[in-house]
């Protein structure tokens, strides 16, 4: 990770091996190949992120909140390791897995689970929370590589802003209660 982040997506055994502090054999009696390292790293950011994702999408009971503390949160984790997020996301998987796919799926299943409660508590019907929840993290997802290659042309806060806006303008109305209270 450190050779990564030092090197960039590109990154070689050598460099990874002299980050190590060891050699390209020993590197290579641990990984049987750079799809197996890639494979480890994956993992490992998939890991870290699931958990902070977790955090912040648990940090508020209010959906709102927890839409842009979990936006805000995967935007700040890619914003402090570009480069490792590059790798994770410009190689081709190994065996036919994508740990970041799988990592997508993971998050947007939780964010199914959020929005499904949210839509139960206001007597709405919960069906859609699996589609609304995956669509979510693909509109970040995309966002977020976009703003990565473009040269992040704007604050990491601001583009965190932008899709919690985009978002709720959407989530706001299908998780308001089904039969609002009429004003007297």
């Amino acid at each position: 990770m450190t050779a990564v982040g030092r090197h960039g997506a590109g990154v070689g055994m050598d460099e990874i091996a002299a980050a190590a502090g060891t050699s390209k054999t020993v590197v290579y009696r641990h990984f049987a190949d750079r799809s197996q390292l890639y494979v480890a790293v994956c993992t490992e950011v998939a890991g870290r992120l699931l958990a902070e994702l977790r955090t912040a999408m648990r940090s508020s009971p209010h959906p709102h909140e927890m839409t842009a503390a979990a936006i805000g949160t995967y935007l700040a984790f890619l914003e402090a390791e570009p480069q490792v997020y590059r790798f994770v996301v410009s190689q081709h998987p190994a065996e036919g897995a994508d740990p970041i796919a799988n990592l997508a799926d993971l998050v947007g299943d939780q964010a199914a689970a959020l929005m499904a409660l949210a839509l139960e508590q206001a007597g709405r019907d919960p069906a859609p929370a699996d589609a609304w929840g995956h669509g979510l993290v693909g509109m970040v997802r995309s966002a977020a590589d976009w703003w990565l290659r473009a040269g992040r042309p704007m604050l990491r806060t601001e583009l965190a802003a932008h899709l919690t806006d985009l978002a709720w303008a959407g989530l706001s109305g299908v998780v308001a209660p089904a039969h609002p209270m009429e004003a007297p």
